[in-house]
């Protein structure tokens, strides 16, 4: 708005004319200006992130697992493959396989389990800390495959622990191994600090 100035001579007509002025402009004053502020909201929204702690664990845990490779055949050598350069298992925080049960969070179970070897199988899924996860990797771990009719051999791996993922196939392909990994980290999502194995839906 310009405000143009009267010509005035005198103290009195200035004064006059300077409180005509004042009230012209303030009849014209009816509203507020609304404040720029909405940069500030939009602020808060991009940098303000809002959780549970559930879920700020269950993502700490999907993404640093440290796997535990017990391989008795062939599925071994196929996740040892998946563990190589071309299909990449450190993308999925499980870059560090560990040989102690007492640092490893699963344990991947490939090939055929004899009843000899259950001991031992048993064992070192007891020492490990909960929580802790098994995946039964190939036909021979989750039913006993080609030799489940043989009288030493495990009929599948949940008779002596319990197993969270089934990766099927003989050998399944490292693309299987990642697929069922995945099915873990959604598994461990859905867990809580109180019940981090809860099953699948």
């Amino acid at each position: 708005m310009e405000i143009i100035r009267p010509e005035v001579t005198t103290p009195q007509e200035a004064d006059l004319a300077e409180g005509k002025l004042i009230n012209s402009f303030l009849e014209t004053c009816t509203g507020q200006y609304p404040d720029p502020d909405k940069w500030l909201d939009e602020e808060i929204r991009r940098n303000v992130l809002l959780t549970t702690v559930d879920a700020a664990v269950a993502w700490a845990r999907q993404r640093s697992i440290f796997p535990l490779i017990f391989g008795t055949a062939c599925c071994a050598f196929e996740m040892i493959a998946a563990s190589g350069p071309r299909f990449d298992l450190s993308r999925f925080g499980m870059d560090i396989i560990r040989f102690s049960p007492r640092q490893a969070d699963v344990m991947l179970i490939t090939g055929t389990i004899t009843w000899k070897m259950a001991t031992a199988a048993r064992m070192i899924y007891d020492q490990m800390p909960e929580p802790k996860w098994v995946i039964a990797v190939g036909a021979c771990a989750i039913s006993g495959g080609t030799f489940r009719e043989s009288y030493s051999v495990v009929p599948g791996v949940n008779h002596i622990m319990p197993v969270d993922v089934y990766v099927p196939g003989c050998p399944p392909r490292p693309e299987a191994m990642i697929h069922g990994i995945n099915r873990l980290h959604a598994k461990i999502v859905k867990g809580t600090i109180d019940n981090p194995n809860l099953a699948l839906k």
